[in-house]
């Protein structure tokens, strides 16, 4: 069988189809991985086989702004409009490789809307990775805006809905929305990058992760990743060791930070959180289930889209904290983070939502029924 994988030109939303990708490969699939031509090297860096779909996308306009003037509803539309106007642009190269590779089922990540278009007009089977607690209808709405010309040119009047959708987060997190979801175990991907010698050693005193994805960093006004240098000098003042796990390139621009941070720069977030003792996040896809994944107390502060979502979520299921935008100040997140060591309430609570995810079916298993989920036949329009 053929398997077409097809993302946005962000390691948040490709990273998570790879450990899928893998295992339809080592099952005997062809696979191929198709996005913007300036991303094709990040999928050759995973192993993966890669096609462009057209020329480099642009996140001009994708921002990361934590108290948006029009509300989180009209971000949420923005970033759809965004990703509708990139799944335009690509449509035509979509649908050329389809045509020529012929696969017999398409899996995308949700933000990705050039693949499912182009498998509803050829006929084959599309999958859909469900990332993010939300349902974002925000999204579909704003994209199906930007794409009613290819819409109406293939007799839809939305975007169609997938054969299948799979669903990484435990189900006891997810929203009534997913309930015909079908769940996969999320294994992390880190991308090239290598394990620190001091996670395989004893840490003397508790450790701390502070990391903010690769989005938000770079892009809008976030106060979080503006104030990290603020943030790390409270944390400071609990006695923990502070890692910081952001591109080097950022890292390089901030003033001295004081001595308990031990290490800065680009790190392999699963690894890395299996050697600390809570992480402080912007409560992305990723970073929220690799944290789960280690059992991990989060405080989450969230910038943008899901991750508002993805905070309650964990708080809910009491293994974190989320604080919103306006409760966000350096002293609040340490005196949050010092409640997360000392409760050990937080740690078990994410225990049971790691042993959750632990009996969810692997990337294998998945793989190996991926015929059957397809079944019922070719996504109908909503």
């Amino acid at each position: 069988m053929r398997i077409l994988f097809t993302t946005v030109a962000l390691p948040g939303h490709f990273f998570p189809l790879v450990p899928l990708a893998w295992a339809c490969r080592a099952a005997g699939h062809e696979v191929l991985v198709l996005s913007a031509a300036d991303f094709v090297p990040t999928v050759l860096g995973s192993g993966l086989p890669a096609a462009s779909s057209g020329p480099a996308e642009r996140f001009a306009d994708l921002v990361a702004d934590d108290r948006p003037s029009a509300g989180l509803a009209e971000q949420r539309a923005a970033h759809g409009r965004v990703f509708g106007r990139m799944a335009a642009r690509s449509l035509p190269g979509t649908s050329v490789v389809m045509r020529t590779w012929q696969p017999d089922v398409v899996v995308s990540e949700r933000a990705e809307f050039a693949g499912p278009l182009a498998a509803w007009h050829l006929g084959i089977p599309q999958v859909e990775l469900h990332w993010g607690v939300a349902a974002l209808p925000e999204y579909r709405t704003a994209a199906a805006k930007e794409l009613s010309v290819q819409l109406a040119a293939r007799g839809l009047d939305a975007l169609p809905r997938p054969a299948a959708v799979l669903n990484p987060w435990p189900p006891s997190l997810r929203l009534p929305h997913a309930a015909g979801h079908t769940g996969i175990r999320p294994l992390a991907y880190n991308g090239e990058a290598r394990v620190p010698d001091w996670v395989l050693r004893r840490r003397r005193r508790p450790r701390v992760c502070l990391t903010l994805g690769t989005v938000v960093p770079r892009t809008g006004r976030s106060q979080v990743a503006g104030s990290v240098p603020d943030i790390v000098a409270a944390l400071a003042d609990l006695g923990v060791e502070i890692v910081i796990a952001v591109d080097d390139r950022i890292a390089a621009g901030w003033p001295p930070l004081p001595p308990e941070v031990r290490h800065v720069g680009r790190m392999p977030l699963s690894p890395v959180f299996a050697a600390c003792d809570a992480a402080i996040h912007h409560g992305g896809q990723g970073t929220a289930l690799t944290a789960i994944e280690a059992a991990l107390p989060q405080l989450v502060l969230p910038v943008f889209d899901d991750q508002f979502d993805n905070g309650a979520a964990i708080t809910a299921a009491g293994a974190g904290i989320r604080l919103l935008p306006t409760e966000i100040a350096p002293s609040a997140i340490a005196a949050h983070c010092e409640e997360l060591l000392a409760r050990p309430g937080y740690r078990r609570a994410a225990e049971v939502l790691a042993a959750e995810l632990a009996g969810e079916p692997t990337p294998i298993e998945v793989a190996e029924n991926l015929v059957g989920l397809v079944a019922g036949g070719i996504a109908e329009a909503a």
